[in-house]
Order: structure tokens, then C-alpha cells, then sequence
């Protein structure tokens, strides 16, 4: 197996996690970023080679993919970086990975599909946290019922603190809204206009809203199933001062309050410790009904979010690598199956009986 594959943003918190784990499962990306500093420094650190590019320029683009046949994209806000990285791959005959969880990049990415299934490109955003193990739950759930017509899905991070790429993406996104599908269409409603108490696995009991998760995209592109919502938990004090931003969401949608909050997004941590990642958990919960009234819930446990998106986007490289790269638009689950999130060591699965 050839390990010719690209991490760009390599020297960003998840982009540097993932290229210490690959290091570690003997695997030699390619790193490379646009600031020419910080990816020599990750590259002598880690010893392997780098490639230093900017996604502005389309030659320089196609140039730094040269001999390359997977990219594995961290650098976002993907909404801004993931069109000129699928075209240059298009261009390049390149596979495409990242680890975005925006409904935008998603949709992006099945507009884009059947240019890309021409091409014998793969186009696979959501390696990581976002999407793999709620995509893996909402195709094990198809598969328990069928003729379902409706999804929920909902996740606890375990306490583990956002990484400053993560908290970029949320700060570019304040004020929006939230998302559902309904009827096969996305659909804008305010952010957590729905909330419930969510049983996960250990007993853990959390009140949970929706929020525009990417599985509002890929979910319905991995099950077909038409209505879909998806929920985190959150803090009950929390939830109280959100379901007041219909007041206040265009002063959040200002450039002075989101440039504001990055600045201070910059000065804080990168992301959780090492400590913090290896003993936090993610929780995972889903459930789908018919129009019968019949109904399926299971239970996810998964390491915490920043270690399951290393070992879930190393293993799939390893299978794009391996030649397993189904052509065009494809979610996790979709191209590898709902038991994918089960190859990530510590994942646990269970029905809940219902």
C-alpha cells in the first residue's frame, strides 16, 4: 500500500493530532499548510516531508497535490476551504477526505457528486467526529427498521473543551440558526427550537437541543430517511439564554462580535489536553420511528471527539489507500458501513430494546 496521501492543516490542533497518530501507526503523509513556518516546524518535529501552499491559488494547488492520490483536508472553516481543495482534486484525479461537520460543505459535496463519480474521485467530507459515529447510528437504525420516516439523533461531548479550529467555525456561524430536515428538505428553525431528555449509555441523563449538525445533510444521503433532527446537550442555564437569540441574532451576525470572539477564541487554549482526550468519552444516542408508531433507539459509547477523529480519519485513508474509494459523494457509513464506528477501538454499541 502506497502512503502517498496529503494532511493539509497539518499544523493546526486537530491537523497535528492526526498527524502524530499516523506517525504512530507508521503511516508518512505529506504534511502541508499555508503558513510556510509553521508546517517546516511540524515536519522536522515529526520527520516527514511538507508542501507549503495557499487554497487561493489554483496552480499552486494543483501543484502541491502532484503524486498524490488521497488528501485528507483539516483546515477550515471548511465553508471558506473545502470548494478550492475538491476542485483542485477533481483537476488532479485526487480523492478527497476532511473532517468538517457543516451542512454546507456537505451539500456542497453531493451538488458536486456526479462531476466527481465521472472523474473516479472520491468526495468524503465528515471523517471524524462529525459525521462518523452519528451517520454509523443512523444507518444501523435504517437497517433495524426500514420503512422508517423519522430520525433523531443526539450527542454529549463528555465535558472535553472545543479546540480553537472548531470554536472559528461556531464564532463564523453565530447567529444562523439552527437546521432539521422535514420532508426530504433542510429547513431553517432557530437554534434549539426543540429539547428533551436524552438517556445515553453509563446512565448518563443530559437535557439535549437541536442544532444544525451535519447529519441533517448526511443522513438523509445515508438512509434515506426524510426527517431528521439532531441534539447536543447542553447546560439547562444555557438553553435558557438561546432561547433568546431571536433577539439578539443580528447584532451576532455583525463582523464586530464575530471578529471579536475569535480574537478571543485565539487567546485561549488550542484544544483539551492530552489527559483531558484520553479519558473523556463521547455519548451517542439515536432513535427512528415509522408512520406506524413503531420505534428502534440504540446507544453509542466512543472515545472523546478529538481522538475519534484521528483514528476514524487515519482508518479510512488507510482503505481509500487500499484501493476501497467508491466513486462520487459518499458519507462513512454510506461507503463503509454502519459498523464502521465500531472499528475505532472502545466503541461500544447497544440496543436499547425499545
Amino acid at each position: 500500500m502506497a502512503n502517498n496521501f496529503l494532511l493539509y492543516g497539518a499544523y493546526g490542533y486537530t491537523g497535528r493530532l492526526i498527524a502524530e497518530r499516523a506517525r504512530e501507526q507508521g503511516l508518512r503523509p505529506i504534511l502541508a499548510g499555508r503558513s510556510a513556518e509553521k508546517t517546516r516546524q511540524a515536519a522536522e518535529e515529526l520527520e516527514m516531508e511538507y508542501r507549503v501552499f495557499s487554497l487561493d491559488n489554483p496552480d499552486a494547488v494543483d501543484d502541491g497535490l502532484e503524486g498524490v492520490s488521497v488528501v485528507l483536508h483539516a483546515a477550515g472553516p471548511f465553508v471558506h476551504t473545502a470548494r478550492p481543495m475538491i476542485e483542485a482534486c477533481l483537476r488532479k484525479g485526487v480523492h478527497y477526505l476532511d473532517i468538517t461537520g457543516e451542512i454546507a460543505v456537505f451539500e456542497l459535496a453531493a451538488a458536486i457528486g456526479p462531476r466527481a463519480r465521472e472523474a473516479g474521485v472520491l468526495l468524503m467530507p465528515g471523517t471524524g467526529f462529525d459525521v462518523v459515529p452519528t451517520d454509523c447510528m443512523a444507518l444501523y437504525l435504517k437497517e433495524k427498521m426500514p420503512d422508517a420516516t423519522h430520525l433523531q439523533l443526539a450527542f454529549s461531548s463528555g465535558g472535553s473543551r472545543t479546540s480553537q479550529g472548531t470554536a472559528t467555525t461556531m464564532a463564523e456561524n453565530l447567529g444562523e440558526g439552527g437546521a432539521v430536515r422535514e420532508n426530504g428538505k433542510i429547513k431553517r428553525v432557530p437554534l434549539g427550537h426543540k429539547a428533551m431528555e436524552v438517556q445515553f449509555a453509563e446512565g448518563k441523563k443530559r437535557l439535549c437541543m437541536t442544532i444544525p449538525w451535519g447529519d441533517v445533510s448526511t443522513a438523509y444521503y445515508s438512509t434515506g430517511i426524510p426527517n431528521v433532527e439532531v441534539y447536543t446537550s447542553v447546560h439547562p442555564k444555557t438553553y435558557r439564554y438561546i432561547k433568546l437569540q431571536p433577539w439578539y441574532n443580528w447584532l451576532l451576525r455583525t463582523s464586530f462580535v464575530r471578529n471579536l470572539v475569535k480574537r478571543r477564541i485565539q487567546k485561549g487554549p488550542a484544544g483539551p489536553s492530552k489527559e483531558e482526550r484520553e479519558k473523556g468519552r463521547s455519548y451517542i444516542w439515536g432513535k427512528v420511528w415509522n408512520d406506524k408508531g413503531d420505534s428502534r433507539e440504540a446507544r453509542l459509547l466512543v472515545p472523546e471527539g478529538y481522538q475519534l477523529t484521528a483514528h476514524s480519519s487515519l482508518n479510512i485513508v488507510r482503505k481509500v489507500l487500499e484501493g476501497n474509494a467508491p466513486a462520487g459523494f459518499q458519507t462513512p457509513a454510506k461507503a463503509y458501513g454502519s459498523g464502521l464506528v465500531l472499528e475505532i477501538p472502545g466503541a461500544v454499541r447497544e440496543d436499547t430494546g425499545v
